[in-house]
């Protein structure tokens, strides 16, 4: 069974909504996903970023790139990039913003290059929704392929947009299926 580690940041709730709806969905796609929060990183956690088969990087964008928590869980990798201990694994991300655009690509960016540096496969965003697919409204929104991208919604019941949470549950999917394949 392959195995997902998602490191997140969350400011407020929005990004770890999001990895929660990743995780659940890759579990669903038979895959184990674990949830690691980056202010609390212990050696287990780097244990389990070391084991997995895929980590997907989870960060809200602030300021047009990845939050300072985030940006320091990166740094502190260093050790891991000089050895090359993640070459070869899955690497795919996501964020969120309160706005629609939001810079949110400079963030899929930033995170695209720090896994090329680790070696690292690249998995995007494959859904298209809504204008192309009428029948997919709020499915991938923004148009961004790089990785998933969410807006933010100020109902705390909600913390991001419908479509959003459903667009993270088909990249769960297919982060899922991608690892599987890659770890056979």
């Amino acid at each position: 069974m392959a195995l997902i580690a998602i490191p997140y940041f969350t400011g407020n709730g929005h990004t770890l909504r999001l990895a929660e709806t990743i995780a659940e969905a890759a579990g669903k796609a038979g895959c184990t996903a674990s949830l690691i929060d980056v202010e609390k990183m212990a050696a287990a956690d780097w244990q389990e970023l070391d084991d997995a088969d895929a980590i997907v990087f989870g960060t809200p964008t602030y300021m047009g790139s990845a939050a300072t928590e985030f940006k320091r869980f990166m740094d502190d990798t260093s050790d891991r990039w000089g050895d090359q201990e993640w070459t070869d694994k899955i690497a795919a991300a996501f964020t969120v913003s309160i706005f629609p655009g939001g810079d949110k690509l400079a963030t899929l960016i930033q995170l695209s290059v720090f896994a090329a540096q680790h070696g690292m496969i690249w998995v995007g965003q494959d859904q298209i929704g809504a204008p192309v697919d009428d029948g997919k409204p709020g499915i991938n929104d923004s148009g961004t392929w790089l990785g998933l991208t969410a807006t933010s919604s100020r109902d705390k019941t909600q913390m991001v947009q419908p479509g959003d949470l459903e667009s993270a549950r088909l990249f769960g999917h297919r982060i899922a299926r991608v690892a599987r394949r890659w770890s056979t």
